[in-house]
C-alpha cells in the first residue's frame, strides 16, 4: 500500500498536467482522497510517523496551491479538435481569442457570418475565434461534430478552428468554460433587443437570481481573451458584433 501510494504521489508530481486536466472543484476531490488514504495508512500502521506523514501531507497542499496558482490564464487548458484529439491552448500564445460556444439551430446562428468576416478581417494581426459547439441550449446543435463543420462550411464558410462538441454548464462542464465563467460572470442581455427581452423575462420567470449566476445562458456567449491569455470581457448572444469588434481591436 505505501509503494502504490507513493507511485500515485511521484506520478502526479511528475506530469502535473494530469491535474491541471480537472477544474478546480476535481483537483480538491481527488486530492482529499489521496490525502484521506494516506492518512488512514498512518493510522493503521504500528510504527507511525507523524513526521513523515505531516511531509508528505505538506507536500500534497503545495500541489493543490502550485496547480491553483498555475490556472490564471487559458493557456493551461487542453481541448479535444474535431477528431477528437488533444489540442493545447498554449497553441495559440500570443494571439487574441474569442472563444465561442455555438449551435446551428438557434437564431443566432447567423452570427457566424460576422464571427467568419472578424476571423478573415484580423487573422493576419494575430486574432482567432475558437469555436465551441453546444447542444445544452435548446438542444440547438444537434448531429456530430462533423455533421456540424459541414453545415458551418457549406453555409458560412467558416475558416476559424472548430473544436469538438462540448459542455458549457454542469457536472461535464469542460475545464476551460470553469475558468472563464470564473474570470467573467454574466455580463446582461441587451434589453433593447428583443430578443434580449425575451431572454431575460424567460429566465427571470424560471429563476428571479438567475444574473447572480456565472453560468453560460444561452448559444453565442463570447470571452474576449488577450495576448496573455488572460480573460479580458464576457460578451452575452445579443451584445452587438461591432462592440466586440471595438474591444478586441484595443488588444490587437
Amino acid at each position: 500500500r505505501v509503494l502504490r501510494l507513493f507511485r500515485i504521489l511521484r506520478l502526479i508530481r511528475a506530469r502535473r498536467c494530469f491535474l491541471f486536466s480537472f477544474n478546480i472543484f476535481q483537483q480538491y476531490i481527488v486530492l482529499s482522497c489521496i490525502v484521506r488514504m494516506i492518512v488512514l495508512h498512518y493510522l493503521c500502521c504500528d510504527d507511525l510517523d507523524l513526521k513523515k506523514m505531516r511531509k508528505v501531507l505538506l507536500g500534497l497542499f503545495a500541489l493543490l496551491a502550485v496547480s491553483v496558482a498555475a490556472q490564471d490564464n487559458v493557456y493551461e487548458f487542453s481541448v479535444k479538435d474535431a477528431q477528437g484529439k488533444d489540442v493545447s491552448l498554449s497553441e495559440y500564445k500570443g494571439s487574441v481569442l474569442l472563444i465561442v460556444n455555438t449551435a446551428t439551430k438557434c437564431g443566432f446562428t447567423p452570427q457566424y457570418k460576422d464571427l467568419e468576416g472578424l476571423y478573415a478581417k484580423y487573422k493576419l494581426r494575430g486574432f482567432v475565434v475558437l469555436d465551441f459547439p453546444c447542444n445544452q441550449f435548446g438542444e440547438q446543435a444537434p448531429g456530430s461534430i462533423s455533421e456540424i463543420h459541414e453545415f458551418c462550411t457549406a453555409n458560412y464558410d467558416i475558416q476559424f478552428p472548430q473544436f469538438d462538441k462540448v459542455d458549457v454548464n454542469g457536472k461535464n462542464e469542460i475545464p476551460l468554460f470553469t475558468y472563464l465563467k470564473k474570470e467573467k460572470g454574466f455580463a446582461g442581455f441587451d434589453l433593447e433587443d428583443p430578443i434580449g427581452k425575451f431572454l431575460d423575462a424567460s429566465m427571470s420567470k424560471k429563476n428571479p437570481n438567475y444574473k447572480n449566476s456565472p453560468d453560460i445562458k444561452w448559444n453565442f456567449t463570447k470571452f474576449l481573451v488577450d495576448k496573455n491569455g488572460k480573460v479580458i470581457k464576457r460578451f452575452e448572444p445579443t451584445a452587438k458584433m461591432s462592440d466586440v469588434e471595438a474591444e478586441l481591436l484595443k488588444l490587437l
